[in-house]
């Protein structure tokens, strides 16, 4: 039984470098494209959001003396490079993919047209998502948020290092609590931080659900997508 047939996949750019500082890992790229393939492989719709971080971050811009929009950008930019990392790592495998940017570059990916993406899905492609929104100001969470709310996604699945959302940064603090369940209302009053607020908010006004998982950990998609309890479920 799988109980989300249609998902949007978030990893952040800083998952790809693995141990390293900077770059791509290509065992970290390699983990993800299997994991991804096990999901394509099982009947269930994936489409991914990934980050540019792990090769520059718009808000690092400003400190290198360079324009917030400008920088904002460049960001974008790093995130195409990361998705045509996934799509090539994937197609290796034999996955059928479609790399989308938000801004035009028809020379390596389609333009963003949604119900084309969603063609693709239904044709049992991973659509990649790159270059964010299109437009400056807005992080890749804000992206993932969009962008699973305009294909009906039924959840978004947040890859991260830890296991779930804790009641602090489990790894500062020993004492930290980890949340099986919340509500949006509930994160709000916390102040926990899942994604940034514009995101966020997305989410919780058109009541799609966000799941905070270990994306290091094998098997945890599969887990997730058959309806396991793995990490942390926000919804409500």
């Amino acid at each position: 039984m799988i109980r989300y047939k249609r998902v949007l996949l978030k990893l952040s750019g800083e998952s790809l470098m693995g141990e390293n500082r900077f770059g791509i890992d290509p065992k970290m790229l390699n983990h993800y494209a299997e994991q991804i393939k096990e999901l394509v492989e099982m009947g269930v719709q994936v489409a991914v959001v990934i980050g540019g971080g792990n090769i520059f971050r718009g808000l690092q811009a400003e400190a290198a003396g360079i324009e917030r929009v400008q920088g904002d950008y460049m960001g974008m930019m790093a995130t195409v490079i990361n998705g045509m990392a996934l799509q090539s790592a994937l197609e290796t495998l034999g996955v059928y993919t479609r790399l989308i940017s938000a801004i035009e570059m028809k020379q390596i990916a389609e333009p963003y047209i949604r119900r084309r993406a969603i063609r693709h899905l239904e044709k049992g492609r991973v659509v990649i998502f790159s270059s964010g929104t299109g437009s400056p100001y807005f992080t890749t969470d804000s992206a993932a948020a969009l962008r699973a709310n305009e294909i009906n996604a039924d959840v978004i699945l947040k890859g991260t290092r830890v296991d779930g959302i804790y009641s602090a940064d489990p790894e500062k603090d020993p004492t930290a609590v980890k949340f099986d369940t919340l509500t949006f209302a509930k994160v709000i009053s916390l102040g926990l931080s899942v994604m940034d607020m514009t995101a966020f908010t997305l989410c919780q006004e058109n009541n799609l659900p966000i799941i905070v998982f270990d994306i290091n950990s094998p098997d945890n998609l599969k887990r997730i997508v058959r309806g396991e309890q793995v990490g942390t479920l926000v919804e409500g």
